[in-house]
């Protein structure tokens, strides 16, 4: 294996490391395989690198031999922890040969830090923008050649993520170059100081917003300088493994793998361009995100390109927004509307206001609005000037102005003819438009393996190269300015595609048949016999016999062949399916096997499809169906007779509405000679018209019957039995009163009340009676029945009468052992409307609180027993007349 080698010390190039290759075919030798080490050891990722650029200056003649002062100026984002290679690489190669001349290693001359201090405050979210740039510089002496020289240097890795790479591409490496001119085309090609970039590389550029971006350059020599975009070249020939990029090989180099929507000449997309005069980069930012950005700069002399300088660099456009007034180019209104809806392209935080104007071609103002997005509809077509100002008077104001141009109608079209490979393919423009003419084409074929894929022509012509889908394009223009664009699909083949409309058909002695073909080109059948119109797309054969017709299309010479099949016979083959018997209005479908063409069948009315081959019949009664089967005029006829059975009589009876948890009686009929009652699970018999039925829940019965006269199905017929929810009855809970108190009874439960005794009621027929007691009653149990839609329901309810005032009776002592006798102390109220009942210990402490009847104490607090003792309870009340009520004593609890 050949190993490179890199000097160190005095050689023939002051101040560089140098391997010099005085003879092509010279192999270098292996000197020192320690430096190889060190190189290696001191050589860092190069990740971090985002971009570079070569220099140098013409120093003058000495001992024959050019000498040139060179600088590789490398930029590095600052703060990112890395640094730069150092020694670095720089690789001589002689252009008339691509021969390797020299390769120096060069030392970091010096670094510094350059950044922008104070960002517009226009901007917002406005990013860092610094760099670290890194200075290394040498010297060559080089004998005139006459093509010149090529000087490159190259690190391991761009930054990640690059926007506008193809994906998969995370990491590429980076190659700079500079180029030495001959002999020729120039004589004094060779005393040449390079054009030098000096645009300033601390620019903020928001995405989606306009932008400038100075790579101006200049030339001591007064060359003429021209620029344009170009390829970024990817590093090659990396020998020392990563972070050891190493010497270059020799030229053509490689570009970067860009990505859909980008290319060397359009690193940014179509929005963004690059003045060929003075270098200025301008336009729309694409999304935010890191571009590769290649600037070539030509130095022209005595009308003769004699070099070409690069600057290479990856651009950060940042998710920041500008506050401007920014507006497109133009506006097209050339389709079919004729509204349009104004925006600031510029969607900045820092714009406060925005106004607008729009001017016709007379100088009137037709709008004023201070919307964000206006929108209007322009009665007349012309030229029209949107003006916009933003921030009037304020911090950022602003302002711009654009043309519309409204001319509907125009439509931009194209038919294609020819799309096999390696055969012309020829385009014809059909657009159209209402106003002006169209005055210029601009096509774009789609074939990615070329360049020369594009043509200003009208009506042009193509040949592809290769097959598969290409995305032809064409732009047209008129004289009114309007310009629209047009991509279709093209599929190119290998040969012309035949689509017959059918391959194989059946035909009877003596009739013809039209066949049909479909697809551009020019036409040629064969047999000949019998055949009418053989070098057209659709002849007419009458073959007396089964003859297989073939057919080739030539389409400009791409040639394909297919061939149909004509079958011939004397009579149609025709067996219908055996009569048969359905249920009236039932549907049948009719079975044939038949090999015929055209089908009629008899009744019509009577089917879904009287010309199908299967059709479905309905009929109520006996029916006689007949076929005709054609294959041209040959025909064969059968029948099928269908009789019909009526279905067995099913009645299941009237629905009904029964109690919860009742039964009923079905009662259902038939002129069958057998019944089946389902769901039969709540039925006493399901096999009988009447059985009785004690649903849970609202059920559907349905009743099948059947018979023996045909009818293969049953009869059907459903009941709805409708079970009522249960009634739930109530009375509420026993309570007490007092001799001459109103009490209220509440029942509840259904629609309709009846309450027995009467006695003490003003009402028994209502569900809230006031009951009312003198002094001969003491204790009354009431019952209270509740109707709802014809079922009943009772409740009861016990009512003690005192014959005393308004009180609450407490007891002296209970006992809470769980015996059910005693175990809660719970007070009782008479005449009371309100009552709260609290049980303190002998401490004072709470243990326990109630109010109303509806809870007693049973001796614990927080769940924990009380020992015995003695405790007091006090109540606090309002009687029924609205006095207050207050009473306390105390309570034994035993144990």
């Amino acid at each position: 294996m050949r190993k490179k080698t890199y000097f160190q010390g005095r050689l023939t190039f002051q101040g560089s490391a140098l391997t010099k290759y005085p003879n092509a075919g010279l192999m270098n030798k292996c000197i020192s395989g320690l430096f190889l080490l060190f190189f290696i050891c001191t050589t860092a990722k190069a990740d971090h690198i985002t971009g570079g650029e070569m220099s140098y200056i013409f120093t003058g003649v000495s001992g024959g031999l050019y000498q040139y002062s060179g600088t590789l100026k490398l930029f590095m984002r600052c703060n990112s922890g890395r640094r730069f290679n150092d020694p670095t690489v720089i690789s001589v190669f002689n252009k008339s040969t691509n021969s390797r001349v020299a390769d120096l290693s060069v030392p970091l001359a010096r670094r510094e830090t350059i950044s922008l201090p104070n960002a517009d405050p226009c901007i917002s979210n406005p990013p860092v923008v610094c760099y670290e740039v890194g200075y290394f510089t040498f010297r060559l002496s080089l004998p005139a050649s006459a093509l010149g020289y090529v000087l490159s240097s190259q690190v391991n890795y761009r930054i990640n993520g690059i926007s506008n790479l193809s994906n998969g591409y995370s990491q590429v490496g980076a190659l700079y170059t500079a180029e030495i001119p001959g002999t020729s085309p120039v004589v004094n090609g060779p005393e040449n100081n390079s054009a030098t970039f000096v645009g300033s590389d601390l620019v903020i550029v928001c995405a989606n917003n306009q932008f400038s971006y100075s790579f101006a350059a200049t030339d001591s020599d007064g060359d003429q300088l021209r620029y344009s975009f170009c390829n970024a070249y990817q590093g090659n020939g990396n020998v020392g493994g990563p972070g050891n990029a190493g010497p270059t090989l020799p030229p053509p180099y490689q570009s970067v793998p860009y990505g859909s929507a980008y290319s060397g000449s359009a690193p940014l997309g179509s929005n963004v361009q690059v003045n060929a005069t003075n270098g200025l980069i301008t336009g729309k930012a694409p999304p935010s995100g890191i571009y590769v950005v290649t600037v070539c700069v030509q130095e022209i002399r005595n009308g003769q390109v004699i070099a070409t300088q690069r600057k290479d660099l990856q651009i950060n456009i940042a998710p920041c927004q500008v506050a401007a007034a920014l507006l497109e180019p133009e506006y097209l209104l050339c389709k079919s509307s004729n509204t349009l809806t104004f925006s600031n392209i510029s969607t900045s935080p820092l714009i406060t206001t925005t106004m607008w104007e729009l001017v016709n071609s007379a100088g009137s103002t037709i709008l004023n609005s201070a919307s964000l997005t206006p929108s209007y509809t322009f009665a007349d077509t012309g030229l029209y000037t949107i003006k916009l100002a933003i921030n009037r008077g304020q911090k950022c104001s602003d302002s711009a102005q654009s043309i519309v141009r409204v001319y509907p109608g125009m439509v931009t079209d194209f038919n294609v003819s020819g799309i096999c490979i390696n055969k012309p393919t020829v385009f014809t423009d059909i657009s159209t438009t209402r106003y002006g003419t169209i005055n210029s084409w601009s096509w774009d074929f789609g074939e990615p393996s070329v360049f020369n894929d594009i043509s200003d022509r009208q009506n042009p012509a193509f040949t592809y190269l290769s097959m598969g889908q290409k995305n032809a394009a064409l732009e047209v223009t008129t004289s009114k300015g309007c310009r629209d664009t047009l991509f279709k699909t093209i599929s190119i083949v290998d040969k012309p595609p035949v689509q017959l409309q059918f391959k194989d058909t059946l035909i009877c002695t003596p009739d013809q048949v039209q066949l049909i073909a479909g697809g551009a080109g020019n036409y040629t059948w064969t047999p000949g016999l019998n055949i009418t119109g053989a070098n057209t797309a659709t002849p007419i054969v009458a073959p007396r016999v089964t003859t297989k017709y073939y057919v080739t299309l030539n389409d400009n010479g791409c040639i394909n062949n297919d061939s149909v099949t004509v079958r011939v016979t004397d009579r149609v083959s025709l067996t219908a399916m055996n009569d048969t018997t359905i249920c009236s209005s039932d549907s049948i479908r009719m079975q044939i096997i038949s090999d015929g063409f055209r089908y009629s069948w008899t009744p019509a009315f009577q089917l879904s499809d009287p010309n199908s081959r299967n059709p479905v019949a309905i009929t109520n009664s006996t029916t006689t169906y007949e076929v005709t089967a054609s294959i041209g005029s040959c025909q064969a006829r059968e029948q099928v007779v269908v009789t019909t059975v009526p279905y067995p009589i099913a009645n299941a009876g009237a629905d009904q509405t029964i109690c919860f948890n009742q039964n009923t009686q079905l009662n259902g009929s038939t002129n069958g000679t057998a019944l089946r009652w389902s769901p039969p699970g709540t039925l006493s018999n399901p096999q009988i018209s009447n059985p009785v039925a004690r649903p849970g829940q609202t059920t559907a019965y349905v009743l099948n019957a059947f018979d023996n006269k045909g009818c293969p199905k049953p009869g059907t017929d459903t009941v709805f039995i409708k079970v009522l929810a249960d009634l739930n009855a109530s009375a509420g809970n026993d309570t007490t009163a007092i001799v001459g108190q109103p009490l209220q009874l509440r029942a509840s439960g259904g629609s309709l009340y009846y309450w027995t005794p009467a006695t003490g009621l003003n009402n028994p027929n209502v569900p809230d009676p006031i009951a009312r007691y003198d002094q001969t009653m003491n204790t009354i149990r009431y019952k209270v029945l509740v109707y709802e839609e014809g079922c009943v329901d009772s409740a009861y309810v016990s009512v003690n009468v005192y014959k005393t005032g308004p009180t609450v009776f407490v007891p002296d002592a209970f006992t809470p052992n769980a015996d059910g006798t005693n175990d809660l102390l719970k007070p009782v109220a008479a005449g009371m409307s309100q009552m709260e009942f609290n049980v303190f210990n002998r401490w004072g402490q709470r243990v326990f609180s109630s109010a109303g009847n509806s809870r007693g104490w049973d001796g614990t607090v927080g769940g924990s027993p009380q020992g015995p003792g003695t405790f007091v309870w006090m109540v606090k009340g309002v009687d029924y007349t609205g006095k207050p009520y207050h009473s306390k004593g105390t309570v034994i609890l035993i144990r």
